[in-house]
């Protein structure tokens, strides 16, 4: 609060602030008091990382490094692994001397640049940006969740619900310079979509009544229908790729990753 006082001269604000810093926490329907830290998601911790950050990044400048920072998330980069150790070492030196900030240890490491990720990117060796696997496994999760055989929702609900998912996704991600992630991801969503449609038809003549209808030979639709075989095995299946296709995906309103990062980086 001190060091928001000497850039703000309205009371009123600093008031509001401080009442901001000192809230309890509501956790399963109690009220805990606050020790330290802001709600996370909060609207004014990226703002106060800033202010709080600002001579960090001042301080880093001084001394010629490069780095790139985005509310409480840093990265700086140096030539070795004894640099950044070195570097790592008087960061957390400097942040609890100086601003009594403590470094998440836990999140914290001096690795090379492409063992680490950065806002759900991963930066390679060469310069380009890819997303970073954990964020791949976190839209999946969401997917699965969606997609999970006892839901009990229509297919055009289900990719409706998807596409507000997909959009955010890859909009965020758009700035990826290797497309294929978004490609190998394209041909998982399908998959899981084709796992879901062929569940939903249950038993082996509405399932095979259904891949007559978008074309596949009676005699396959019969042995895929009656295979005894796990539902992700049919929907990588030939027939099941044949009728299901990326064309009628499209027909069914499911968006395109890859198609999509195209129109926004036009």
């Amino acid at each position: 609060m001190s060091r928001l006082a000497k850039r703000i001269d309205d009371k009123r604000l600093l008031k509001i602030i401080r009442r901001f810093l000192e809230a309890d926490i509501m956790k399963h329907g109690v009220c805990i008091e606050r020790q330290k830290g802001l709600a996370q998601g909060g609207p004014l911790s990226p703002l106060l990382s800033n202010l709080l950050l600002d001579e960090l990044d001042k301080e880093l400048e001084r001394r010629g490094h490069k780095f790139c920072r985005y509310a409480d998330d840093a990265n700086v980069y140096v030539q070795s692994q004894r640099a950044g150790e070195r570097v790592l070492q008087w960061v957390k030196k400097f942040l609890w001397q100086r601003l009594r900030l403590k470094v998440n240890e836990t999140k914290s490491a001096c690795a090379s640049v492409e063992e680490r990720q950065f806002l759900g990117y991963r930066l390679l060796r060469t310069g380009k940006l890819v997303v970073a696997n954990h964020s791949v496994e976190r839209v999946k999760d969401k997917i699965r969740t969606l997609t999970r055989r006892n839901r009990g929702v229509s297919l055009e609900k289900l990719i409706g619900e998807l596409n507000t998912i997909l959009r955010g996704w890859v909009n965020y991600f758009r700035l990826t310079e290797w497309p294929s992630d978004l490609t190998m991801l394209d041909a998982w969503i399908r998959c899981k979509l084709r796992c879901y449609r062929l569940k939903q038809r249950k038993r082996a003549w509405p399932i095979a009544k259904f891949l007559m209808k978008l074309g596949v030979p009676a005699c396959s639709a019969w042995n895929l229908a009656k295979s005894e075989k796990g539902w992700w095995h049919l929907s990588k299946s030939i027939p099941v790729n044949h009728a299901m296709n990326n064309a009628w995906f499209e027909e069914q309103g499911l968006i395109n990753l890859t198609k999509q990062r195209a129109l926004l980086n036009v």
